[in-house]
């Protein structure tokens, strides 16, 4: 199998590189794989003796077919850093897989995802594989792989045609949104703010590549591969990262065995969307039902 390079990001958490990159190294195809490493450079001085421990940890690695290490002196922030990282990766390799410091993963991880990239690889529909998958609550209803209309960003990979199509411009891809009156659509019906993020990022008042990421995908009605069941997990909804807050709402138990990735009718699956929504509803309750539940806590 022509295996896609990983390419990690990290910069200042330590711990969680360490979990992520220990998981990896577990993998069934990680020993044929070529990694390379982003580390981003420190905000501030505070941030120097993190980064630098970070970075020490990566240069003892190996495990892995080769090992290149980027370190950018200044620092670029999560969306600058990826956008470029994997912008220079995909340009010399046609497809990659994308980590960052913040998830472990299966040790089928690799497998599900090159398996799909080999699959879909001259489906012009399909615009990457994810490998989460939300806990929702009617799983078993799932088929083994599906698809959704848009592209996500824990544990994913993609081709050079794929990538080609994403649009750093927030407020090109929101303009669009809204002359097309998309907006309901790419929130799932209410269920989730993405518009409200794009707009807050154009704004500079959030940094996230990945609403721009799946924007792109969602305007040009592009579709991302999903196992049911997920092969990677995020550790980093502790506070400790640059967009997450503290929550468990994301925890899953990741898949432990293979499945098979053949291909599927190219079609957004709709029993899934229904599931997603339901579980961001659930997950999110209203302005009103906070409210209620704070006044049962205080009588």
């Amino acid at each position: 199998m022509n295996l896609a390079p990983i390419v990690l990001f990290v910069y200042n958490r330590p711990w969680h590189t360490r979990q992520t990159v220990e998981a990896l190294k577990n993998n069934r195809f990680a020993a044929d794989s070529d990694l390379i490493i982003y580390s981003d450079g420190p905000q501030n001085e505070s941030q120097a003796p993190l980064v630098n421990e970070v970075r020490n940890y990566i240069k003892t690695l190996d495990g892995f077919k080769s090992i290149n290490i980027i370190e950018h002196k200044n620092n670029l922030g999560l969306a600058n850093s990826i956008i470029t990282g994997v912008t220079e990766v995909i340009k010399q390799y046609q497809k990659v897989v994308v980590l960052e410091d913040d998830l472990v993963t299966s040790s089928f991880f690799l497998k599900f995802l090159n398996d799909g990239l080999n699959v879909f690889q001259d489906e012009q529909d399909v615009i990457s594989i994810h490998a989460y998958f939300y806990p929702v609550r009617n799983i078993i209803q799932l088929p083994e792989t599906f698809f959704l209309k848009g592209a996500e960003c824990w544990g994913w990979a993609t081709w050079k045609r794929g990538w080609d199509l994403f649009n750093p411009n927030g407020a090109e891809l929101l303009n669009e949104l809204k002359m097309r009156k998309l907006t309901n659509s790419f929130d799932f019906q209410g269920a989730l703010k993405y518009t409200e993020m794009l707009s807050r990022q154009i704004k500079g008042l959030n940094d996230s590549w990945a609403i721009r990421w799946q924007a792109s995908a969602f305007v040009q009605n592009k579709l991302t591969l999903y196992p049911k069941h997920s092969f990677v997990k995020n550790i980093g909804c502790d506070l400790s990262g640059t967009h997450s807050g503290k929550t468990n709402k994301f925890d899953v138990e990741i898949l432990e065995r293979e499945i098979e990735v053949t291909k599927i009718p190219i079609v957004e699956n709709m029993t899934a969307k229904y599931e997603l929504m339901k579980y961001y509803h659930d997950t999110n309750p209203s302005l009103l039902a906070k409210i209620g539940n704070k006044l049962k806590t205080m009588f």
